[in-house]
């Protein structure tokens, strides 16, 4: 069965295995997520839910969010995300998704904003080669050359050139889920996950295990 949940990165620590081995861990603060809405095939052509995360200051909610909120009858938050399930109707309006739908040993993707490194060069970016570091030579870590002068006369589409790093998107697949301390809404995952402290990831069930 397919699950997923919404959390916030807390950091990284380390525990021990039955083995008394470390494991290195990403402690996840996974929930409580509210369903705020359920979409339907006769309503909107496919099934899934709608689910919120997060406190928020009621003075920064938008009307439409407030109106939507509202026809849920759940309290305002701050992040809204839309999980397409096998079966969503084990799950009401108003219902609470906690961190104890994970168990330890499950396999799980998460995804998250990558770390924003700002504007960065090509061997920092794209792990380039750099010049000869040799007294006279005028090329040290420049792009180097972009296209020919007459043919091809122009630069080809996706080189690699420098440019604004990270703050994307990321996934990481198939990391295993360690301990889950459902009274803390915690979840202790295996490894590193994307982003900074505090921030916002989403968890679901890996695709390859």
């Amino acid at each position: 069965m397919k699950k997923a949940i919404i959390g916030k990165k807390i950091g990284m620590t380390q525990i021990f295995d039955e083995a008394g081995k470390v494991v290195p861990v990403t402690v996840v603060e996974a929930g409580p997520c509210v369903v705020v809405q359920k979409k339907t095939l006769e309503n909107d052509g496919y099934e899934a839910i709608q689910v919120a995360y997060g406190t928020v200051k009621e003075k920064l909610v938008n009307k439409p969010k407030r109106g939507h909120f509202a026809k849920a009858g759940v309290a305002f938050m701050k992040h809204l995300k839309e999980f397409r399930l096998e079966d969503i109707s084990a799950y009401e309006v108003g219902a609470e998704i906690k961190a104890e739908v994970f168990q330890a040993g499950d396999k799980v993707d998460v995804s998250g904003l990558s770390k924003g490194k700002g504007f960065q060069g090509t061997i920092k970016r794209w792990n380039a080669s750099r010049g000869p570091m040799t007294h006279g030579s005028k090329f040290h870590r420049s792009v180097g050359s972009q296209g020919g002068s007459s043919d091809p006369a122009r630069t080809f589409k996706n080189r690699k050139m420098p440019g604004h790093m990270g703050h994307v998107n990321t996934t990481v697949l198939n990391l295993e889920v360690v301990k889950v301390i459902p009274e803390k809404n915690l979840i202790l995952i295996k490894g590193g996950v994307p982003g900074p402290n505090k921030n916002v990831v989403v968890i679901r069930n890996s695709v390859k295990a």
